[in-house]
């Protein structure tokens, strides 16, 4: 499954010019943590968060009186960090470095990038040009889903009620985003699991089966961010 799958299509953006303050309204009326920044023809420009605009009240006050002082002959950093705290639109405050995937981009490999990130979205670009975004709750969506399993056999049905057999003795029988097809004696490991170690325990416990052929796993590691 690829972030073309999963990613949301019609995405709530601001232009660069946008005001801080219309900013906040639109990530409270939508219940969304951050929105795109993007030029007229689409291309995208940076992100807002809602990070971004709480360093903002954190800091903007703080250093107001002493900013100048800061600036003479100090580092370019320090300049950017005054405009951050106290510009009044989007090109101001937006974090222009953006991670961002391509529609192509495997599903695991979104959700390992979240969670090595720290970040809770990630926008999807072709051509430089925002076309999706995929957020936590796509990926829990996509998992919900489920892969349709192709038609199983007897022997397939038989070596399924095996291996779940296997993985309620070993106390790992509860996956409520873990899909298991068994096809052709291959048994396919579909979905999301809470750490490498588990998804590692289901795939031994998969070869453990006598009968299976082969296990083709197609599990990611669930960002730590999503069991907050």
């Amino acid at each position: 499954m690829l972030a073309r799958d999963v990613m949301t299509r019609n995405v709530v953006t601001v232009a660069p010019d946008t005001p801080v303050s219309e900013i906040a309204r639109l990530l409270l009326e939508k219940r969304i943590s951050g929105v795109p920044v993007v030029e007229p023809d689409g291309r995208l420009v940076g992100i807002v968060s809602e990070g971004d605009l709480m360093r903002r009240v954190e800091e903007g006050g703080a250093r107001r009186g002493s900013w100048w002082l800061a600036m003479l002959g100090i580092p370019e950093e320090r300049a950017l960090e005054y405009v951050r705290t106290h510009g009044r639109h989007a090109r101001d405050v937006m974090t222009r470095q953006v991670i961002t995937v391509s529609p192509d981009t495997p599903i695991g490999k979104v959700a390992r990038l979240l969670e090595e990130e720290h970040i809770k979205r990630v926008p999807v670009v072709e051509d430089g040009r925002l076309v999706g975004i995929i957020s936590r709750a796509d990926l829990l969506r996509a998992i919900a889903s489920r892969e349709e399993a192709p038609p199983a056999t007897a022997d397939d049905r038989e070596l399924r009620e095996r291996l779940l057999r296997e993985l309620e003795a070993a106390g790992l029988d509860y996956h409520p985003y873990v899909n298991i097809v068994v096809s052709d004696g291959i048994v396919h490991l579909w979905g999301l699991v809470s750490s490498k170690a588990e998804a590692e325990a289901l795939r031994v416990a998969a070869e453990s089966v006598e009968g299976v052929r082969g296990v083709d796993s197609h599990l990611a590691v669930l960002p730590a961010t999503a069991h907050l």
